[in-house]
């Protein structure tokens, strides 16, 4: 029953996780209904957008109507209407949009799009009440790395990206290479733990002085070299040692270039978002270099890194209070950018 709060209903379906939230206030999550596809894609070694697309239409309903049942409202409860209109796979987005609209045409609710990036930076204000822009961000996942400057609820301006690979993918291939498996960002930081992580010294790849930028297909690439070398020497690969040297050597260069941008800019807050974020070696080794520099880091619990409604919600919300709702014309930008 609703009890006097602005109700949102969130539809989350960029790539492999059908997820649905409602939300009051934008922050408070009655539920966040997450359908995972990960055993699914797992046997192709990564997401196969076809079969991706064609689980978000069998579930979408069921995971709607869980969401729902969960915050114990109905649609007559919901104010707004939040989806994920890109960037992803534009059939996974289409089946969340296709949704959105329809409820929100036939029940007359507003509808609000809303840009995947920003809903894994919106994550930070659900996990933390008290948060409030400016900051910096430092946003890690399969499709993207950026340090981002958000200055005020949806108002973000990007200051690096990577010019090849983003992080996420480069763990995925570094997992498929080593026998890990897919997800590889996961099997990888587990196994690391048990390895040196300055067995291989791996060259860090800083780019040009001054550069906010990432690259990391040669990392990749000096990976590959070094397992084939080690094979055809007949010499015995120690996986633990490989993934432990080659995480130490992403971290070190995301850490020191995340950092650096929060001091360039004045900024006393970094919030970590994405996939990625969940890393263990990744939030260590920031959290350190961030109390060194006397800069406050923020980082989601692990359900709030994966893709999820609840903060696509937390972003509807906002931009909604600040520049009303979208159009039903609104369609999937699968190239949309920060």
């Amino acid at each position: 029953m609703k009890e006097n709060k602005f109700l949102t209903l969130a539809i989350e379906s960029s790539c492999d996780e059908t997820s649905v939230a409602v939300l009051a206030d934008g922050r408070q999550v009655l539920s966040n209904i997450i359908s995972s596809q990960i055993d699914i894609h797992t046997a192709f070694g990564g997401v196969v957008p076809e079969i991706a697309s064609r689980h978000h239409l069998q579930n979408m309903n069921t995971v709607i109507n869980q969401a729902l049942t969960e915050a114990g409202v109905t649609l007559d409860d919901i104010d707004l209407i939040g989806v994920t209109y890109g960037p992803g796979l534009v059939g996974a987005l289409l089946m969340g949009v296709a949704t959105a609209k329809a409820i929100a045409f036939a029940k007359d609710i507003p509808l609000v799009g809303v840009n995947h990036m920003h809903g894994h930076i919106s994550a930070n204000f659900i996990q933390y009440p008290e948060l409030e822009p400016p900051f910096m961000s430092l946003i890690v996942s399969g499709g993207h790395t950026n340090i981002v400057e958000m200055s005020d609820y949806g108002e973000c301006r990007v200051l690096g990206g990577t010019r090849d690979d983003a992080v996420g993918e480069a763990y995925d291939k570094v997992a498929r290479v080593l026998g890990l498996g897919y997800p590889g960002g996961p099997k990888i930081d587990k196994i690391a733990k048990a390895g040196d992580p300055q067995a291989i010294q791996f060259k860090r790849v800083f780019l040009e002085k001054g550069s906010k930028d990432f690259s990391f297909s040669g990392l990749k690439t000096a990976v590959l070299n070094y397992i084939n070398t080690e094979r055809q020497a007949g010499r015995e690969i120690n996986v633990a040692d490989v993934a432990a040297s080659f995480q130490a050597a992403v971290i070190e260069v995301i850490v020191k270039k995340a950092v650096d941008a929060a001091v360039e800019m004045k900024k006393d807050k970094l919030v970590l978002a994405g996939g990625v974020a969940a890393n263990s070696r990744l939030r260590a080794d920031l959290d350190k270099a961030c109390r060194e520099k006397g800069i406050k880091l923020y980082v989601p619990s692990p359900v709030l890194c994966t893709d999820n409604g609840a903060m696509i919600g937390c972003a509807a919300y906002y931009k909604y209070m600040k520049y009303g709702p979208d159009s039903l014309e609104l369609d999937a930008f699968p190239g949309l950018e920060i």
